[in-house]
Order: structure tokens, then C-alpha cells, then sequence
């Protein structure tokens, strides 16, 4: 039996931070900040790898090592503010960024939740019945989950192991991951515990 089709949901990095604010500068000289500033731009995956740190390394790292999309679908996508799902590799220039940097990512908000269920739907349709979308972000709230599962439903899972992590565990377990070429378990959301105590340390590389 072939194993199932499957895409990565991958949630934002914080657009409005100290990171960004680096990345925003007219005197950055560093090689991402002129990369966003020149025509076409910088992989939104790197760019949101800076913002973010360890834990959106983590999970861009491991989604590209695990997906399986299927015909018209791209293997990972990216949770945006205000642009719904975006593919990882898709070139951004700093006006987008900017852009992102305006909308919170609110489920009251329909700047963010509407453009976000119309990409999530055309996701849903392309996956078929038998496909999945593995969320690599936090499911404790609704901000991803509510506005992903209208279109998924069922097929909206995540990793088991992610329940009582905070985001630096997550991002050292996704690349530990990834080292030993070992994929997680995933459960599907709707109906999973979502809050746990915290799990172990994980051991030192």
C-alpha cells in the first residue's frame, strides 16, 4: 500500500519583531536585507528561517525532507498574514513584508482568515480523500486550526510530539528529525488532546 499524499502547513514568523526590524533598516547591509530590497527577492522560507530562528529552521527542514505532494500541489506551505498559504520558495521583496507586518494573524480578522480558507480549499481539493496536511505549528489555539479544518477537516493532523513543547523544543526535535531520517507520527487534529504536561528534555546533540 503506497504511502498517502502529503503537504506541510507551516505557521508564520512574526513579522513586527526585533528581527524584523533588523531586516526593515535603510543601513542593513547584510546579505538578506539586500536581498529583499532587489528584484524578485528572497525565498519566503529564508526569510522567515531569520525572523524566526531555530524553530522555523526546524520546521522548513523538515518539511522539505518529508513531503510528498501530490500532482499541483507544492510539498510545503506557508501560513501568511494576510496572503493565505504561500509556498516556501515563493520569491518576497521587502513591501510584502512589510504588508505582512500590518495584518495580525487574528481569526477575527478577515484580512488574514479570508485569503487563508480559499487557499486551504484549493489545497483541500488537490489532496483528494486520502491525502494530508501535517500542520507544523501550534494547535493549542484556533488562529490555524479553526480556519484549516473548515476545508480539511479529517486530513488536518500534526505531530503527536509536538503537545507540551514550546517552540525551541519543537524546532530541536524537527531537526534531530531530519539528522536521523526519522518521520514523526502524526494524529489528525479534530479530536486530539492538544494541551500536555512538557515532555523530557531532549538530549544534546
Amino acid at each position: 500500500m503506497s504511502a498517502p499524499s502529503r503537504v506541510f502547513l507551516l505557521s508564520p514568523a512574526h513579522c513586527g519583531g526585533e528581527r524584523a526590524a533588523l531586516l526593515f533598516r535603510k543601513e542593513a547591509v547584510f546579505d538578506l536585507a539586500r536581498g529583499v530590497r532587489k528584484p524578485p527577492g528572497v525565498p519566503l522560507g529564508e526569510v522567515f528561517s531569520f525572523l524566526s530562528g531555530l524553530y522555523f529552521r526546524g520546521k522548513l527542514a523538515y518539511a522539505e525532507a518529508f513531503a510528498a505532494p501530490p500532482a499541483g500541489l507544492a510539498g510545503v506551505y506557508v501560513i501568511t498574514p494576510s496572503e493565505g498559504l504561500r509556498r516556501a520558495d515563493e520569491l518576497v521583496d521587502l513591501a510584502r513584508l512589510r504588508g505582512f507586518a500590518q495584518v495580525d494573524i487574528d481569526a477575527a480578522d478577515a484580512r488574514y482568515h479570508r485569503p487563508l480558507r480559499r487557499d486551504t480549499a484549493r489545497v483541500a481539493a488537490h489532496l483528494g480523500p486520502a491525502g494530508e496536511a501535517v500542520l507544523l505549528g501550534s494547535v493549542a489555539t484556533g488562529k490555524y486550526v479553526d480556519p484549516l479544518t473548515e476545508a480539511l477537516g479529517n486530513r488536518l493532523r500534526f505531530p503527536a510530539d509536538f503537545v507540551g513543547r514550546g517552540d525551541m523544543s519543537r524546532g530541536g526535535l524537527l531537526l534531530r528529525s531530519v539528522r536521523a531520517g526519522r518521520e514523526l507520527a502524526y494524529v489528525p487534529v479534530t479530536g486530539a488532546v492538544r494541551r500536555g504536561g512538557r515532555p523530557a528534555r531532549l538530549e544534546r546533540l
